[in-house]
Formats: structure tokens, sequence, C-alpha cells
């Protein structure tokens, strides 16, 4: 089936999330693009300006923490694309999970232990794990579903 012919069996509110969901990925796209071109940028000026040792503790926090907001803009997106591309009528919640936990994975790497107190410090670990935990759970029960209809 063509893409004029699955747009004509869509209601009118499957066309409105799929163009909201083409606006958003466009969007987003756009983020991701300035966000590279200031990484770049920022990259350039730390390295080759003020001859910042990519290695020092500090610098390398810096660097990979902007790395790592990319690669969650990039999983965003693409959550975003697999309901465009798969006629999905929402945003997976494992895919929702995955970012959370990416984005508190990038919190815990970039964290200064000396100006965080041990209280907050266990309370990421803490929901890291049941963001983990929750996840595991999902892919384990879509893994016993995918099992049963392939028996079936």
């Amino acid at each position: 089936m063509n893409f004029r012919e699955e747009w004509q069996l869509l209601g009118w509110y499957e066309k409105f999330e799929k163009m909201v969901c083409v606006t958003l990925s466009f969007v987003v796209a756009l983020v991701i693009l300035c966000a590279l071109y200031k990484l770049g940028f920022h990259l350039f000026h730390l390295l080759v300006t003020h001859g910042v040792d990519p290695l020092d503790h500090k610098a390398f926090k810096t660097i990979f923490g902007m790395i790592m907001i990319l690669l969650i803009a990039l999983e965003f997106k693409h959550s975003i694309v697999k309901v465009i591309e798969k006629n999905q009528s929402i945003v997976q919640v494992k895919t929702v999970l995955l970012i959370a936990i990416l984005a508190i994975s990038r919190k815990m790497i970039i964290l200064d232990t000396k100006a965080m107190s041990p209280m907050t410090i266990f309370s990421l670990s803490a929901v890291l794990l049941s963001l983990g935990l929750v996840y595991w759970l999902m892919r384990e029960r879509d893994d016993r579903v995918a099992a049963r209809q392939n028996n079936s």
C-alpha cells in the first residue's frame, strides 16, 4: 500500500497525529543540527584556542556531557520517526524509559561528587535502577508475547 492509500484510510485525528509527529521530527532534527554545530564550535574553541587537554577530567566531562545530549536527542527523534513510519499511534513507553535512562546516566557521568550531597547521588542511583528494572520487565513481557505469537 502506498502513502496516498494509507493516508486516505486514516481518520482526521490520525492525520493530525502524523502531521504533529512530522513537524516534531523536523524541529528535533533542527535542534540536533544546531547542537552539533555548537558542539563542534565548542570543541574547536576548547582544544585549539584554549589548548585544553581533552583527557583533563573537567574537560572530558564537559565534552562527554555534550555528546550524551546529542545521543539523547537522536534517540528522541528516532522514537518520533518510528511513530511515523510504523503507523504506531503513540510513542512506546519502552522508548521513553530508554531516553530517561540515558538522561539520568548522563547526569551521573558528569556529576561532580564533591558538590553533590550523598542523598542526591543515592536518589539518582535509585531512580536509574528503578527505570532499568521497569525497562527490563517490559522487555521480558514483550519477549514472552513474541514467543507465544511465534509458537502459534
